[in-house]
């Protein structure tokens, strides 16, 4: 059987960014990866996605509003009638680029909020950005953009969720999503410091069932629930390499954004090869493709096709072997991994790892004030 048809391309544009998120999912060497695709190569690889069957295009980064050819490149997305999706921290954005990019075709914006408490949002973000947030996000429905706020829920700001739902209301948004944070990369660094506890997750999940119908028809609320307080893992990125890739800044085409981590994968480049030919042959894509690479329990469990036995991202960074099952589930023979992991959160110390756009070296803070419960 042939590779699937993909869908959904997430074009990571650059690693560039003014932020420093301290849940940020580019990698935690993102310093080492200067050499970003052209204009062209992007041009290029985006008519190879359309004629693949490419549908989705999300652009992302880093921060992408860096790429003084976005206009370009939106332009032509549109020209190949992909639908197309800003993701964007909105700090570089103002009102006379959001009309450009409106005129040059753009469809959708997702902003990334942090909290509705300045401080703690910028402790997050690691500079001052909120205020301008709120701003931009005022400016998008203004031009006119359908608007998606997003949140990444951690301990510093999960109990806040009824005043996010509040806010995104308060701001147009049409969809908010609270995604529970992945931990992986810059989140992996500061996992003691974000993991929340079991009491402020199911807070969080009843505060979002009870709005759903109050917002219905006007805003819809998405909640991710958080993986390690799962019994069974979700179905990460809906299977490894099925219907979604990220290309990164370099050129190399990934099932997800964390896949570099796994040791022995090659992961081709559009600058060597078309994405039509990387889809179909690379040996990084497809070595998690359907099941004949599982191990037991997950080769005899029924619920491989429907979880395709979790993430495999996750599945190496806990037991170190990208093919066992994801220690998530309950029925992995590495489960303890996540009950210590529970455990060490519910204690609640930690400090601050942020990201540095100029070395690998990291910047710590005070330690963290234990979770509220």
């Amino acid at each position: 059987m042939g590779a699937p048809r993909p869908y959904t391309l997430v074009a990571e544009l650059t690693y560039k960014c003014p932020l420093k998120c301290l849940y940020c999912s580019n990698p935690v060497n993102f310093h080492e990866m200067r050499n970003e695709l052209s204009t062209e190569q992007w041009v290029r690889t985006f008519s190879e996605a359309a004629d693949l069957g490419v549908v989705q295009l999300h652009l992302s980064g880093g921060e992408p509003v860096v790429r003084k050819d976005l206009p370009e490149l939106i332009r032509h997305a549109r020209s190949l009638d992909l639908y197309t999706n800003l993701i964007t921290g909105g700090t570089l954005l103002n009102g006379e680029k959001l009309q450009l990019f409106r005129d040059c075709g753009l469809e959708h914006i997702q902003l990334s909020l942090q909290d509705t408490d300045g401080k703690t949002a910028e402790l997050v973000a690691g500079a001052r950005s909120y205020d301008k947030k709120l701003d931009v996000a005022r400016l998008i429905k203004q031009v006119g953009f359908p608007l998606t706020i997003n949140v990444v829920l951690h301990r510093l700001n999960i109990d806040h969720v009824p005043a996010l739902i509040a806010q995104a209301a308060d701001l147009g948004a049409q969809r908010l999503e609270l995604a529970n944070t992945q931990y992986h990369a810059w989140a992996q660094e500061n996992q003691s410091s974000l993991m929340p506890t079991r009491a402020q997750l199911d807070r969080a999940e009843g505060v979002v069932l009870e709005a759903r119908p109050r917002y219905q028809g006007t805003m819809e609320i998405a909640y991710v629930k958080a993986d390690y307080y799962s019994d069974y893992p979700k179905p990460c990125m809906g299977g490894w390499a099925r219907n979604y890739m990220v290309i990164i800044p370099t050129g190399e085409v990934l099932p997800c954004h964390a896949a570099h981590v796994i040791p022995g994968l090659h992961f081709d480049s559009v600058r060597d090869r078309s994405l039509t030919t990387i889809w179909a042959e690379s040996q990084g894509l497809n070595a998690f493709r359907g099941d004949g690479w599982m191990q037991e329990p997950c080769r005899s469990c029924p619920k491989k096709t429907f979880d395709f036995g979790g993430c495999r991202c996750q599945a190496f960074l806990l037991a170190g072997d990208a093919a066992a099952t994801d220690p998530v589930c309950s029925l992995s023979p590495r489960h303890d991994i996540i009950r210590a992991a529970i455990a060490k959160a519910e204690q609640g110390n930690g400090s601050l790892i942020y990201r540095d756009p100029k070395n690998s070296e990291r910047l710590s803070t005070r330690p963290l004030a234990p979770a509220s419960r």
